[in-house]
């Protein structure tokens, strides 16, 4: 295992380093050869690292900065105010070579934007794109773009991010010819919009893809195809729809109160759930949204992983492993030399 430096905006998230700086101890716990720098308010992560063993303190550096970028701000002015930011100076470190590369749960917009700035896209790349890995109701998995940061995309887009999509398929999960596939609200070859239709004209005609068509909503997680394509408005929408019913349903089967009516009843159920769909609840537990949180900007000449905003230890701990293990597998330059055969 290659030794590796990431950098971490720990400011960004809903909560901030109350998550952020106990996933990265628990990242380094797991990895004994990674480094952190931790970008922040060096008062609120030092009180979290009170307890640390010395053997992980030796592996961080804490880099003060005490501004950081609101999630409710626009693209545009978040990228104005970012100079000084833990965002930024995260970036700027792995621009500068500090680091391999950078994690962050903080605005999404102002990471994206930030990263073109400072990483800038790969040679022939129009537009990154948010990809991350599905789990598979058999145990597999596949991946999934665009996924939120670019909400109106042409056919050319489209065709980039299956490509993209295929070279991350090959590397990040060891597949041969991955089947790709594009989401739409129908298998017919006349449904959805024309810049899907376009996309499938140019998917068809490339001998180096393996296009398999189109897939509706209902099939993400069947396993039918490796790398799924669409634009950054449908991927939002059917991930967090997807994340939201599994975590739902999780919930249901460990019994959690939702209401003071089902709190006799729901405990009761739960148990006779498990007794009697023991394997169901085994393969539920694998399609967890916290063990696949983290998707990475693809298409820039660096590894950026954007964690989810609402990520728990656990979650923001596997953001940190994505991007250590992309990082050693140097995915840019794979997906830029993928890029010249197609």
């Amino acid at each position: 295992m290659t030794r590796l430096t990431l950098a971490l905006d720990v400011m960004g998230g809903d909560i901030g380093p109350r998550i952020t700086i106990p996933a990265s101890l628990l990242a380094l716990e797991k990895d004994p050869m990674l480094s952190l720098s931790l970008f922040g308010d060096s008062q609120q992560i030092t009180h979290l690292l009170e307890n640390c063993p010395k053997t992980l303190l030796e592996r961080i550096q804490i880099q003060h900065c005490n501004r950081t970028i609101d999630n409710n701000y626009g693209i545009s002015h978040a990228l104005r105010h970012s100079k000084g930011t833990s965002m930024r100076l995260a970036l700027e470190a792995v621009k500068l070579g500090a680091a391999q590369g950078c994690v962050s749960a903080g605005n999404t917009g102002a990471l994206m934007g930030l990263s073109k700035i400072l990483l800038q896209p790969l040679k022939g790349i129009a537009r990154p794109a948010l990809i991350s890995l599905l789990p598979t109701v058999d145990g597999e998995k596949s991946v999934m773009l665009d996924l939120g940061a670019n909400v109106e995309c042409s056919a050319e887009n489209l065709y980039q991010f299956a490509i993209m999509g295929a070279i991350f398929a090959e590397n990040r999960l060891n597949l041969v010819y991955p089947r790709v596939a594009l989401l739409n609200i129908g298998i017919e070859e006349i449904k959805g919009r024309q810049s899907i239709r376009d996309a499938a004209n140019l998917l068809e005609k490339s001998s180096l893809l393996n296009y398999i068509g189109f897939i509706e909503g209902d099939m993400l997680l069947n396993g039918k195809t490796d790398v799924i394509v669409s634009d950054g408005f449908a991927g939002n929408i059917a991930l967090k729809t997807l994340e939201g019913a599994a975590k739902n349903v999780l919930s249901s089967f460990k019994g959690k109160e939702t209401s003071s009516r089902s709190r006799y009843f729901k405990p009761i159920f739960a148990k006779i759930m498990r007794h009697l769909f023991k394997t169901t609840y085994q393969r539920l537990k694998r399609i967890n949204p916290d063990e696949y949180n983290g998707a990475s900007l693809i298409g820039l000449t660096a590894v950026v992983v954007k964690s989810h905003g609402s990520a728990n230890v656990n979650a923001f701990a596997h953001a940190i492993a994505d991007a250590a293990f992309q990082a050693r597998q140097r995915l840019p330059e794979k997906i830029l030399a993928g890029l010249a055969r197609y």
